[in-house]
């Protein structure tokens, strides 16, 4: 079996222009926008935010690893911040949670929107129901996992640096090898978080809304693939990672070029993903693409919706 690349991403893009131009329906754009946005949420495109966050150059390697320690006598020694950043925290944990169930039920409308290039939301919606509360239990499942692991994590950096500057009177060295070493442990943590999510929304979804199936069945019928074409997965995600730079750069140039009012329509929840629709929908068709050359089982495409001819490359 020869798995293409290229070939994929010209259909995907095939798909994209004649659903969304031709003809080009401003209520359609608004319609799947609405989808792609609620399919979004909480992922890149979904919000348009950055942090950073430097240390002070000042900070001396005792005061960084008796942070926490401080910390936490510090919001002892106030309750009342105490009590509010508790409350603070749940509300989070509680707009995350309706979040999670709205972007599970989104995911599979925005994929019954290019799948079947109609512009629908109740239909999907309901149709669905099923498969995205299936998802939206299992994500938040992973999502807890995910937390456990970042704060078990966290615990052991602190007690480990911690244990590290009290056991010799010159601690830099070490201190700096044991960050290095846990740096390293937080990236593959991270690599394993991205690559999960990436297959996740990539391929178990689209499985999930082929076959009917749970969450955990979709998995199973994947990893299954997946070990059979592991470097074609592998492959694919490297290629979709270029091109994801290659569309940050463009929208960066975008914003530039426009004296930055073109950063301000992007930063706008669903309008920034209405006007940049034509991306989501060629990543999304993209997968579906890619998916379709394992056969048979795998094509979410009817005959009907085939695309334009495209010149294989």
């Amino acid at each position: 079996m020869t798995i293409a690349y290229i070939e994929p991403l010209s259909k995907a893009w095939a798909r994209m222009t004649t659903a969304l131009f031709k003809p080009f329906e401003l209520n359609k754009w608004f319609v799947i926008g609405f989808n792609a946005f609620l399919a979004g949420l909480l992922s890149v495109h979904g919000s348009s935010s950055s942090s950073r966050a430097e240390p002070d150059g000042d900070m001396s390697w005792g005061e960084f690893v008796l942070l926490p320690s401080r910390i936490w006598e510090w919001l002892l020694s106030h309750p009342g911040w105490f009590i509010g950043i508790i409350f603070i925290g749940l509300f989070i944990i509680a707009l995350i949670i309706v979040f999670t169930w709205l972007s599970s039920r989104g995911k599979f409308m925005f994929l019954d929107n290019v799948v079947s290039g109609q512009a629908e939301i109740a239909k999907p919606w309901k149709q669905y129901s099923t498969e995205g509360t299936s998802l939206f239990v299992w994500r938040l499942g992973y999502g807890l996992a995910i937390f456990i692991t970042i704060a078990m994590f966290l615990a052991i950096f602190f007690t480990g640096a911690t244990g590290i500057y009290h056991a010799t009177s010159s601690p830099h060295v070490p201190l700096i090898l044991f960050v290095i070493g846990m740096g390293f442990v937080f990236f593959l943590i991270l690599m394993a978080i991205a690559i999960i999510s990436f297959f996740l929304d990539g391929f178990v979804v689209p499985i999930m809304y082929k076959d009917r199936l749970t969450t955990t069945q979709a998995w199973h019928k994947f990893l299954s693939l997946f070990r059979q074409h592991a470097i074609n997965f592998l492959l694919f995600g490297l290629l979709v990672l270029g091109l994801g730079l290659l569309v940050f750069m463009v929208l960066v140039m975008f914003g530039l070029f426009t004296c930055l009012l073109g950063f301000a329509l992007l930063v706008i929840p669903y309008i920034g993903t209405v006007i940049t629709l034509p991306i989501w929908y060629t990543f999304r068709a993209f997968s579906l693409e890619f998916l379709a050359q394992f056969g048979l089982d795998y094509d979410l495409f009817p005959a009907a919706t085939a695309p334009p001819d495209v010149v294989p490359v």
